[in-house]
């Protein structure tokens, strides 16, 4: 889920339906929690995300690096960039908001994400997750098509899943076998179950 903003009272509804699931293992925020980086729509997103009965994780979006958001996001969250296990999966965490960093070529930090992909000595599926997609016009266009080649090029990443955009796509879209799944906001009262598995792996949109 993602992109709650100032939609509070809609993220309210996100946590009514969520849970209603008892099966879940974790929550993820696609990023752009806040709408002007203010340390009060943090902390109003956050007491309305305590509320899920599941453990919740971030990415940081474009709109959190606003103002003083990025001191906020550090001291609420921790690092832009991070990654963990999770039973048989590898998540990557990864800020990829390139306009806020004037397409300067450091974000994302391909270097960092290169890194994590080979560290991964006991081959598990990698789950790579950021706000903006790359193929989206605040993705930094100059690092677009080596993001796909990392994802493509190791056999263990299963999806690229993200945010930003407000409305759902599915697709493989560098026909390159890595699916790319972006979620939509709470305003439009939509998010997406990922079930994993040993030999499958499913997303399904839930409208609510």
């Amino acid at each position: 889920m993602g992109d709650t903003q100032r939609f509070y009272d809609e993220t309210e509804d996100f946590v009514k339906s969520i849970n209603q699931y008892d099966n879940i293992d974790f929550v993820i925020h696609a990023g752009d929690i806040s709408d002007f980086g203010l340390a009060q729509e943090f902390q109003w997103v956050h007491e309305i995300m305590s509320k899920v009965k599941f453990p919740y994780l971030t990415v940081i979006g474009n709109h959190d690096l606003l103002a003083n958001g990025r001191k906020v996001y550090n001291e609420m969250y921790g690092a832009l960039d991070y990654s963990f296990e999770y039973g048989d999966y590898k998540f990557i965490m990864l800020n990829t908001n390139s306009r806020e960093y004037e397409f300067d070529g450091t974000i994302p930090d391909l270097i960092w994400l290169k890194n994590q992909l080979e560290d991964n000595p006991e081959n598990k599926k990698v789950i790579v997750i950021s706000h903006i997609p790359p193929f989206d016009g605040d993705f930094d266009p100059d690092l677009e098509e080596a993001y796909a080649k990392l994802l493509a090029d190791d056999p263990n990443v299963l999806f690229s899943l993200h945010g930003h955009r407000h409305s759902f796509s599915d697709d493989e879209y560098y026909d390159d076998g890595v699916r790319y799944f972006v979620t939509t906001t709470t305003q439009k009262g939509g998010y997406a179950i990922v079930t994993l598995a040993p030999n499958d792996a499913q997303i399904e949109v839930v409208n609510y």
